[in-house]
């Protein structure tokens, strides 16, 4: 218990910087007009942080590009497809899993 006493300062500064992050959008509401150029970019954001969340994980497997014989790559593709085609969040994560399990299970 006395290690975790020794992160105290360093939790106390990450929170005050995420609070001031956070708080810094809403002070400035009314007040600040960013550039047009920020605010067209704005509705991309959500996308990118996706795919930076789940790029690696269907490409890399055990820290190495793998294209060839990676189940996850397949599964996220069809996954894509589903969801392009039904437009239905269920079916398409039912589906991407089956897939991923029966290539799994198929080796």
């Amino acid at each position: 218990m006395k290690d975790a006493w020794q992160w105290l300062p360093l939790w106390l500064v990450c929170g005050l910087a995420t609070f001031l992050a956070r708080y810094s959008f809403i002070a400035l509401e009314g007040r600040y007009k960013p550039p047009s150029w920020f605010v067209k970019a704005l509705p991309f954001v959500p996308i990118v942080a996706l795919s930076a969340l789940t790029a690696p994980e269907l490409l890399l497997v055990e820290g190495h590009l793998q294209i060839a014989g990676n189940a996850k790559l397949y599964a996220g593709a069809i996954a894509v497809a589903l969801a392009l085609i039904w437009r239905n969040a269920l079916l398409t994560i039912l589906g991407g899993f089956s897939v991923f399990w029966l290539l799994r299970l198929l080796g």
